[in-house]
């Protein structure tokens, strides 16, 4: 099951295996993956679901919701797909695409919240945050010595701030204000 529905853009491109865009997001290497998801997906989600919800009305809200989510795993496989769409090595499992979609734009919907990370003792607002983030994830990426999916990671959090800056271009000028 976890080969049939992994993210192998290969298999995409030359067996048409289209519902691999998705079902990756279901699947994770190990437990502390997927805790880790789940954990960074409940505390962001929950947050910008709410704030959807309080915004929108109910129903919009969460349609809103679940597009940053979905669309966000899909979004994410852009960039790996185009740059690995002839490697029939490659592989990818998990959220992670999808949930930095979902801490982007809660980020983006709250430049001013403290975020931190589990190993430090300190916190830092969303719009110092958010760039720092960005730029490692992008180093790590150009470094290319792991196995996570940094370039997965990048394209969530495009699509995360693409969303909210389209239903409320506010919120992204309040970020920019910010920071600059």
């Amino acid at each position: 099951m976890f080969y049939k529905y992994a993210f192998i853009p290969y298999q995409v491109k030359h067996q048409n295996e289209h519902y691999r865009l998705i079902t990756y997001a279901f699947l994770h290497a190990d437990l502390p993956h997927l805790l880790f998801n789940m954990f960074s997906f409940y505390m962001f989600g929950s947050l910008i679901e709410k704030q959807l919800i309080f915004s929108y009305g109910n129903l919009v809200g969460k349609f809103h919701f679940l597009i940053i989510y979905f669309v966000g795993a899909l979004i994410a496989t852009i960039w790996p797909y185009i740059r690995n769409s002839n490697n029939i090595n490659y592989i990818s499992v998990g959220a992670s695409g999808a949930v930095s979609s979902v801490l982007f734009a809660s980020m983006l919907w709250n430049p001013t919240m403290e975020v931190g990370l589990i190993f430090l003792p300190f916190y830092v607002p969303s719009y110092v945050f958010a760039p720092i983030y960005l730029a490692f994830e992008y180093w790590s990426l150009k470094r290319g010595k792991s196995n996570i999916a940094h370039d997965a990671h990048i394209g969530g959090a495009v699509f995360g701030i693409t969303y909210i800056a389209l239903i409320n271009f506010d919120k992204l000028k309040l970020f920019f204000h910010l920071i600059f």
